[in-house]
């Protein structure tokens, strides 16, 4: 068989990729090891989000891309992607003031082209008492402004509907053992079942998220891929439901975390600690348990947290490599090829579920060169999104 692009994994990066080059008018095998939205995908903190507190590490141009494909994503996948309101308390010990978020929301307005999701306001001191026990000692203020959420696992299901609707081909349970990259294009080999099978691809692209690094090694020639980090984010959920969304800033360390409503549970995430080791092993612990915990129960005294109803989940986001803290590093996609004029093999490293659209949009621009004139059969800016 030969296909002109075959896709190595089925997160919300490797189905958006195929969805985006079946559209294209390529042909499409995506090889997934063992399920859609696996491992990431499905541990994400469930919203779609511009990406607020990216206005802080001057990351504008993600920030204003984040928008757009929360405004399109809107459009596409209504049953799948719904709108909500953030709330973020400002105390007087906080370390961002009522100046500097009111700031950063106009900023966010303007990136996002002030669209209508964009407004804010002030939530009037008449009505903080309704904000779930929301502690309201030395309560500055408290903003509302709007976000989207999503099911991580069921909006990715989608997406590869759409794929699969355009023609793309589906291998799974199948992991990829090897490929070998030469000018014309790259042979690759997978193991489905007790079948090995082999293939033709005009490209290959590495959508593994936290085992990219491992797919670049079963390539020849070898390729070094790029430096990165694998860290973990955690969250928890516990029976306690909030009727509202917060964006919180922990007390620990000044980070963003926040605390929504989800499935008639309370969802509280994320962390960021360096993982070491397989990815598969990813699993909160016991010191972010903690963290997460001490966070909510700061903001929300009364409220009864009992940890032997606590649930975890942990995802591992791709980083570029750095000393220090995650939170301040790049989220803008990786990406690494073994020829930037004409790539036979791409690797999509890191990114956000946001942007996943744009992202893949990316990649069939950059692979372009190595690609057959094909004529596109549709457009992702227009391709509606339903539950699968």
């Amino acid at each position: 068989m030969q296909y002109d692009v075959v896709v190595v994994g089925g997160g919300i990066q490797g189905v958006g990729v195929a969805q985006a080059a079946a559209a294209a008018g390529y042909s499409v095998l995506l090889l997934e090891k063992t399920a859609l939205a696996a491992a990431t995908s499905s541990a994400s903190s469930k919203l779609i989000h511009g990406g607020l507190r990216y206005l802080e590490s001057v990351q504008f141009g993600l920030v204003r891309e984040s928008l757009k494909e929360r405004a399109l994503l809107l459009e596409l996948a209504p049953e799948l992607v719904k709108r909500v309101d953030m709330h973020i308390p400002v105390y007087r010990s906080s370390s961002r003031s009522s100046g500097k978020i009111s700031i950063g929301l106009w900023l966010y307005r303007i990136l996002s082209g002030f669209d209508d999701d964009s407004e804010f306001s002030r939530v009037h001191r008449s009505q903080w008492s309704a904000l779930d026990g929301l502690r309201t000692d030395d309560l500055m203020a408290v903003f509302r402004y709007r976000e989207a959420q999503t099911d991580d696992a069921a909006l990715t299901r989608a997406v590869w509907g759409s794929a699969d609707s355009l023609g793309a081909e589906l291998a799974m349970p199948a992991e990829l053992i090897s490929a070998e990259c030469h000018p014309a294009g790259c042979e690759v080999v997978y193991r489905q079942g007790e079948k090995e099978l082999s293939v033709e691809a005009g490209v290959l692209v590495n959508c593994a998220g936290p085992w990219g690094t491992e797919v670049i090694g079963r390539v020849t020639p070898a390729l070094t891929g790029p430096g990165v980090d694998l860290v973990q984010g955690a969250h928890l959920l516990l029976p306690p439901d909030l009727k509202h969304h917060f964006y919180l800033e922990a007390p620990d360390d000044r980070r963003a975390v926040f605390a929504l409503p989800w499935n008639n549970r309370l969802l509280i995430g994320t962390t960021e600690t360096l993982h070491k080791g397989d990815p598969a092993k990813a699993a909160c612990t016991r010191e972010e348990q903690d963290y997460l915990l001490r966070t909510l129960q700061y903001y929300f005294p009364s409220l009864d947290v009992s940890t032997s109803n606590v649930e975890s989940f942990a995802g591992l986001r791709v980083l570029p490599k750095a000393d220090g803290s995650a939170f301040g590093r790049s989220r803008e996609v990786l990406f690494h090829a073994d020829n930037e004029e004409q790539p036979r093999l791409l690797s999509v490293m890191g990114g956000k579920l946001t942007t996943y659209r744009a992202t893949a949009e990316q990649v069939i621009e950059r692979l372009a060169p190595s690609l057959p004139r094909r004529r596109a059969v549709a457009s992702t800016r227009e391709l509606p999104l339903n539950p699968a």
